[in-house]
């Protein structure tokens, strides 16, 4: 402990100048839950209720969902005072996300950081509140005060989002690359997809391999993690290799349904091995392969001349 605290204090006074060190407890088992805050320029500042976030690989969000299933009213209350008075102190105005750590037995929470800005996973808010936060932004950036009280603030519903990644998570979760040789997302009711890639596009090493975050909503968690699932099936990604099937087993874990994760859930608890393909799969891709090897194929055939041949739009195929 003597060593690491004298290495720590070099590496500060390096590259800091001061070699002060702030000690924070340890909790083995964290939940990671944030608030997200607003706030106008004539001194108005409530908070948007928390969202969950405790399901991560390498410190990084993979699920978040709102309302938390581990705090309670009360505790709510008390978290949410607890980021309107961290914003109040710097004189902060406009979209802001406080986050904490808790610990699960007792339910005491500690400050962790706070964002200036929304967050990647602001649309389940969105769904729950009720409110277009990107349009509050711009309304209050503009000078117009934020027309809601606390008070008139409440959670409707159950909303979850998931990252989708072009990444391998039997294999530490190195990112995929390469080009999508099909994309197609889900639609239907409760079902929101913000993404920037389509069929053809290319996923390189220079960025953040996430394709898009899948945000669903339902009347309860149960509904909300069946819509998800549902959603999950629906996505198609063929090219690279995604998350997707990760994603569907964390759904269907129990600790995940009993809101008994943390953010060392993944990498401690959740011991995931991607399932062999079925027969039926490998059909599948061997047919959508051999029908854009053939879609690409300069040679003339009678179906080629014949401008209704079906041969002549893949488009048709499923598996």
């Amino acid at each position: 402990m003597s060593e690491s605290l004298e290495a720590a204090r070099r590496e500060a006074s390096n590259a800091f100048g001061d070699e002060r060190l702030l000690i924070e407890k340890y909790l083995s088992d964290a939940h990671h839950i944030e608030f997200q805050v607003f706030g106008d320029q004539h001194g108005n500042l409530v908070h948007l209720f928390e969202r969950e976030c405790s399901v991560q690989r390498r410190h990084q969000k993979i699920i978040e969902e709102t309302p938390s299933p581990l705090i309670t009213d009360e505790s709510r209350k008390e978290m949410g005072n607890a980021a309107i008075a961290a914003a109040k102190a710097v004189g902060y105005f406009n979209a802001g996300t406080v986050e904490f750590i808790v610990d699960p037995e007792t339910l005491k929470f500690y400050f962790l950081e706070m964002n200036t800005r929304l967050q990647v996973e602001h649309p389940i808010t969105e769904f729950v509140v009720g409110l277009d936060l990107v349009q509050r932004q711009i309304r209050i950036a503009a000078g117009e005060r934020f027309p809601f009280a606390q008070k008139d603030l409440t959670q409707r519903g159950h909303a979850i989002e998931c990252r989708v990644y072009a990444e391998d998570p039997a294999n530490g979760f190195l990112p995929s690359t390469g080009k999508l040789l099909q994309y197609i997302e889900p639609r239907g009711p409760g079902i929101r997809v913000d993404s920037g890639f389509t069929t053809g596009s290319e996923v390189t090493h220079f960025y953040d391999p996430l394709l898009a975050k899948l945000i669903v909503y339902g009347e309860s968690r149960a509904v909300a993690i069946q819509r998800m699932q549902a959603a999950l099936r629906d996505y198609v990604v063929h090219g690279l290799t995604t998350n997707i099937d990760f994603l569907q087993d964390v759904l269907a874990n129990d600790d995940f349904k009993n809101g008994n994760v943390s953010t060392r859930w993944v990498e401690t608890k959740f011991n995931w091995e991607p399932a062999e393909p079925t027969f039926e799969a490998l059909i599948a891709a061997a047919i959508a392969d051999t029908t854009l090897t053939n879609q690409k194929s300069k040679i003339t055939t009678a179906d080629e001349l014949d401008p209704f041949s079906p041969w002549k739009n893949p488009n048709g195929f499923r598996n």
